[in-house]
């Protein structure tokens, strides 16, 4: 598993961990119970806290991502189908409020901008 950290991006170390991870698993990089490294081979990997591991690792378990299992380690859990659907609906909410918000700033309207949805859509 090779995630890229960047210490000049405006997220925090911890999100862009969860981001890296959360788009393994969805694109099927990572396999369900595929074992991660532990928190502190990630951390000494990485050259960053344990803390920082720890949050990346805590957030990824509470959205669904990642099962402990005390002695063992940190796994990839079982994709619940609905749980992949509305991750993709939420990523794909974000790049439509991008969207909206530099048609905003450039003058283009609703319907223009649905009219290039559309187009973009039925074009792949």
């Amino acid at each position: 598993m090779e995630l890229i950290i960047s210490n000049s991006s405006g997220k925090p170390i911890y999100e862009q961990i969860t981001a890296q991870i959360k788009n393994m698993v969805l694109s099927g990089e990572l396999a369900e119970g595929a074992a991660l490294p532990s928190m502190r081979q990630l951390a000494k990997d990485l050259r960053i806290s344990v803390i920082t591991t720890k949050r990346a690792y805590e957030d990824l378990e509470r959205d669904g991502f990642l099962t402990t299992v005390p002695g063992k380690g940190c796994f990839v859990a079982i994709k619940n189908p609905e749980f992949v659907r509305e991750e993709h609906l939420r990523q794909a909410q974000e790049a439509l409020q991008t969207a909206v918000d530099v048609a905003r700033l450039a003058g283009i309207t609703a319907g223009e901008l649905c009219e290039m949805l559309t187009l973009l859509y039925e074009g792949e």
